[in-house]
């Protein structure tokens, strides 16, 4: 048996003000770890977590876990982008969305 529960938060506007910054934040970081990604070719969360890792934390103020999370969040998005190629589910090989 599976117990599921499910949690509303309703913090105050100070808190809502900071999970917002932390959010917007990790966005940002998970925008710069995905143009690393790009640019220099690395698909798998350990490498890309080297690379990135200690920027994400400085630059974007994250503490360990969201800077993880960001990794693994741009590493999971190009395995579901290349999995979708490769089932064709974004057209044919020579559509514009598949960038041959």
């Amino acid at each position: 048996m599976k117990l599921v529960v499910q949690v509303k938060l309703l913090p105050t506007p100070v808190q809502a003000s900071a999970l917002e910054a932390t959010l917007r934040a990790c966005n940002r970081a998970s925008t710069h770890a995905s143009a690393v990604a790009f640019n220099r070719g690395v698909r798998d969360r350990n490498g890309l977590q080297k690379e990135v890792y200690a920027d994400l934390k400085a630059a974007f103020g994250l503490s360990a876990q969201p800077a993880v999370r960001a990794v693994k969040k741009v590493v999971d998005a190009y395995a579901t982008l290349r999995a979708n190629l490769c089932a064709g589910n974004l057209g044919p090989s020579t559509s514009r969305r598949t960038g041959a």
